[in-house]
């Protein structure tokens, strides 16, 4: 090996920080727009290829095609519905088709169809929200666990909520879902810790997404809104994406079956 070929690597090793994601392979649900655009787009920053994934071809292969202008060859769109367990088993095996393997899993698609007290819920809609909200990441977890047991390497982010540690008069089931999600990152965190497979959750507060939008859509509405956040201003998506980058990569190597709460400090 040559001098300049040695010193060239070298370059390389001290420029992979703790947050360098290179040759790391990411599927994000929910992927199109919102979190989990500005996910995807952090980590192919950082050097991940990233799978673009949502319920529309459309959405998903025009943040695909962006991501690619910045970053060649970095994503690819597969469209799935999360609610299918056909369709999440097509999102891995294309996604393993197209890059080889899969490293980073996040969990961040997700619903809410009803707003109300839960007496007025319908069987249906709060079937809804538990299948799409927890199943759903049970399945996508269950379906790349065993490669990542077999490199013994793996990192799954779930998008849970501060809903999930408060009650509401609205959006109890879905503040339901999102508190079993903190306990289903732990008990995940639990199985597969001793295969190096680090699973965390996410909760952020109220964050600027086309899913919030009726909180925020109205300068009045923003500041009642954020009237309580200590920072005073409500999350952008990027916003989150930081703490995505930070779960999926060696600087939170010794980090497991935590929640993370990014929401401007209104918990506090």
């Amino acid at each position: 090996m040559t001098t300049e070929v040695l010193a060239e690597a070298g370059a390389q090793t001290k420029a992979q920080g703790l947050f360098d994601l290179t040759g790391k392979v990411a599927i994000i649900t929910g992927s199109s727009r919102g979190i989990g655009k500005a996910i995807a787009e952090r980590m192919a920053e950082q050097g991940a290829k990233v799978v673009i994934s949502s319920r529309k071809a459309g959405p998903c292969e025009e943040v695909a095609a962006e991501i690619n202008a910045r970053h060649p060859g970095h994503a690819i769109a597969v469209p799935a519905n999360i609610s299918s367990k056909d369709d999440l088993q097509r999102l891995v095996d294309e996604t393993r088709q197209a890059f080889g393997k899969i490293d980073i899993v996040v969990c961040n698609a997700a619903t809410n169809p009803f707003f109300g007290p839960m007496s007025k819920i319908s069987d249906d809609a709060f079937r809804k929200i538990l299948d799409n909200n927890i199943i759903a990441n049970h399945w996508l977890v269950q379906m790349v666990a065993p490669e990542m047991i077999e490199r013994r390497d793996g990192a799954v982010i779930i998008i849970s909520s501060i809903g999930g540690l408060r009650g509401s008069t609205g959006i109890g089931a879905y503040n339901i879902s999102k508190a079993a999600d903190f306990q289903l990152a732990r008990n995940l965190a639990v199985e597969l810790g001793p295969h190096n497979i680090r699973v965390n959750c996410i909760a952020p507060g109220l964050v600027k997404t086309d899913f919030a939008r009726a909180l925020w859509d109205t300068p009045e509405a923003e500041k009642r809104s954020s009237a309580n956040t200590p920072l005073r201003r409500l999350g952008e998506p990027d916003d989150i994406a930081g703490a995505a980058v930070f779960l999926a990569s060696k600087a939170a190597s010794w980090m497991t079956g935590q929640s993370i709460i990014v929401d401007g400090g209104s918990t506090c």
